[in-house]
Formats: structure tokens, C-alpha cells, sequence
């Protein structure tokens, strides 16, 4: 009987031990994934807050350069794609097309030097400044909680959990290929 009981006993304290750490990986999953989700909400709020200086950076463009409609729709139509994006990577590639019309925008500015002295105009380029600086650490910080929910993700024994209650991987964001070389702007 004693023999029994001491099995009873191990086998029991076996599954608590199990059922705790089964509780706690599921927990910290949930809180990284959560934080991960926090931080993809902060890069749309800075978006968002790009998105909503644009028109009015347009109109403003628009007063001095009215024949540079083309650079105008470009930046109009990407900023409507970026509204419409939904996953990190739809975001990302608007997010990308976005700042390639800003910059051939900002190129299209530099042939109207009263533009350029324009205190509105220059307001709301100091406004877009700081914004990309913020989006610039929204991303990072968004990055940098997918990396640790990726490697919990992957890690045992949370990765028996994981996969088990349906977390997984998350995407980084990143810049479609080609964002790291400057737009080509004809005139």
C-alpha cells in the first residue's frame, strides 16, 4: 500500500508540475502576444497621424506647384493604400510607396523656393519629420516584441504550448525590397 500511495503521490505531483508550466507558458505567450499586437497598433496610430498631415501638405503644395499633378496623385493613391492595408505586410509595402512619393514630393519642392519659405508648408514638414522619426521607433519597437514572441514561440517547453493553443510566428515589418535606394524622379 505504501508502494501505491508513494506512486499516487509522484504521479500526481508529476502533473501538477506539468499543468504549472503548461499555465505559465501559455500566460507569458499571451502577454508577448498581446504586447506584439500593442505595438503593430502604435505604428498604425503614427500612420495614421502621417496619413491625416498629408492633405493638407498637398493643398499647400498644390497653391505653388500646380503642374506637378503627377507627384500630387502618387502621393494621394499611396496614402489611400495605406489606409486600406491590413496586415503588417500590406502596411509595410503602402508604408514604403508612401515615402517614395513624399521623397520625389520633397524633390518637386526644392524648384519652388517660396514654397519652401512657406511658414505653413514648413510647419507641416516639421510635423511630418517628427511623425517619421515616431513611425521610425514604432517600427522598431514593434520588431524588436516579435523577435521575443518568435523566439518564445520556438523555445521549449513553450513551443509544445504554442503549438498546441494555436500561437504562431509573427511577421516583422519591413520595407519592400528596393526601399533603400532613392526614388528616381524624371522631370
Amino acid at each position: 500500500m505504501k508502494r501505491s500511495t508513494m506512486s499516487l503521490i509522484i504521479i500526481g505531483a508529476l502533473v501538477l508540475i506539468l499543468l504549472f508550466t503548461g499555465i505559465g507558458s501559455y500566460n507569458r505567450l499571451v502577454s508577448s502576444e498581446t504586447d506584439v499586437d500593442n505595438k503593430f497598433a502604435t505604428i498604425d496610430v503614427q500612420l495614421q497621424r502621417r496619413a491625416d498631415l498629408i492633405p493638407n501638405l498637398v493643398q499647400t503644395v498644390k497653391g505653388y506647384a500646380a503642374h506637378e499633378k503627377e507627384v500630387l496623385t502618387a502621393i494621394s493613391d499611396a496614402r489611400a493604400r495605406l489606409a486600406g492595408a491590413g496586415t503588417p505586410e500590406q502596411k509595410a509595402a503602402a508604408d514604403s510607396e508612401l515615402t517614395s512619393a513624399l521623397s520625389r514630393l520633397l524633390v518637386v519642392v526644392e524648384n519652388y523656393p517660396d514654397l519652401k519659405a512657406d511658414a505653413q508648408f514648413t510647419r507641416l514638414m516639421d510635423e511630418l519629420s517628427g511623425t517619421e522619426n515616431r513611425i521610425a521607433v514604432a517600427r522598431k519597437d514593434y520588431n524588436d516584441a516579435v523577435s521575443v514572441y518568435n523566439t518564445k514561440v520556438r523555445k521549449f517547453p513553450a513551443a509544445i504550448f504554442a503549438g498546441m493553443f494555436g500561437f504562431d510566428k509573427k511577421t516583422y515589418f519591413q520595407a519592400k525590397a528596393g526601399a533603400e535606394n532613392a526614388p528616381d524622379v524624371k522631370f
